[in-house]
């Protein structure tokens, strides 16, 4: 009985550390999960606020609240009408465009570092890494110059911007290499030995091992013209026809157009949100893998 009773009194202490350990646990991941609520709450609130804006009919201008009193599909009517379908249409073929053409330089350019080993090599990650770090906006004014010399602006800005989001494509090589470099190159190795080219190694070994690596680059190279607005205002202004969707929705905040336009832009976000969320949404399990894998080694 003694035995015993100093066994139960040895492992009380230890009952009650488990116990206590467990309670601060779960007030820390209720704590977590309290501002995570709250977070997304106040991050969702301005999606709702266009949401519901976008389906007033009332009144086309700004209102001090935030449901309609009436109801209606007016404003996505009034976008099959204007010049949105124009700048929706251009913007699909920017980005559809820099979606291909990114990801076949970006993934050659993985391929190339990380396989292949030649003179000057790491001095040429270094210097794109270190000039990838000087932002964009500082070319800005030469390479306005450029593409105007080019007949590139303006109602051609579509092929300009493209232009210009693929230039530099090769030097977003980091996550796409750190992907490859998880793949063993013993495979590289048996596919050379039965007689495949490095074409062949990498369309039919290497890329179907790096799916979700693919569609990280593909999503990335999509998404980024999709909603680019600074750049794309820089060199598509003066005529509607060259412009993307966020210029030409921009041009109906102005003070002449505000007041009968701004239900139909915030209807105008809606429609713009929709296919880029639907994509995410759907391939966010690639994306995530594709993020972690390249991260794992540089």
């Amino acid at each position: 009985m003694k035995k015993e009773n100093i066994v139960m009194e040895q492992g009380q202490p230890r009952l009650k550390r488990h116990m206590g350990q467990k309670a601060a646990n779960t007030i820390s991941n209720t704590i977590i999960y309290i501002l995570l609520i709250a977070m997304s709450v106040i991050w969702l609130l301005p999606f709702i606020f266009i949401v519901l804006q976008s389906f007033r009919v009332e009144l086309r201008g700004p209102v001090g609240y935030v449901v309609p009193q009436t109801w209606g599909l007016d404003n996505y009517r009034g976008l099959l009408t204007s010049d949105f379908k124009r700048w929706y249409l251009n913007t699909f073929i920017i980005a559809l465009a820099v979606a291909v053409l990114q990801t076949v330089i970006v993934l050659c350019m993985s391929y190339t570092l990380s396989r292949f080993r030649f003179k000057m090599r790491d001095g040429l990650m270094r210097f794109m890494l270190v000039l990838g770090m000087f932002p964009g906006i500082l070319g800005m004014i030469i390479l306005y110059r450029v593409l105007k010399d080019l007949g590139l602006t303006q109602v051609n800005a579509v092929p300009g911007l493209i232009l210009v989001y693929v230039a530099s494509s090769g030097m977003g090589y980091y996550v796409s290499k750190g992907f490859f470099d998880t793949i063993p190159k013993s495979l590289d190795e048996a596919a050379r030995v039965d007689g495949a080219t490095r074409a062949q190694v990498l369309m039919k070994i290497i890329l179907p091992l790096a799916k979700p690596i693919v569609i990280y680059t593909v999503l990335t190279a999509f998404m980024a013209p999709w909603g680019d607005f600074v750049f794309a205002k820089y060199i598509s202004f003066g005529t509607s026809a060259g412009m993307n969707v966020a210029v030409g929705m921009y041009s109906w905040l102005n003070l002449d157009q505000i007041s009968s336009r701004y239900t139909m832009f915030c209807a105008g976000g809606v429609v713009v949100a929709i296919p880029v969320t639907i994509l995410f949404l759907c391939l966010q399990k690639y994306y995530v893998e594709g993020v972690t894998g390249g991260a794992v080694k540089g």
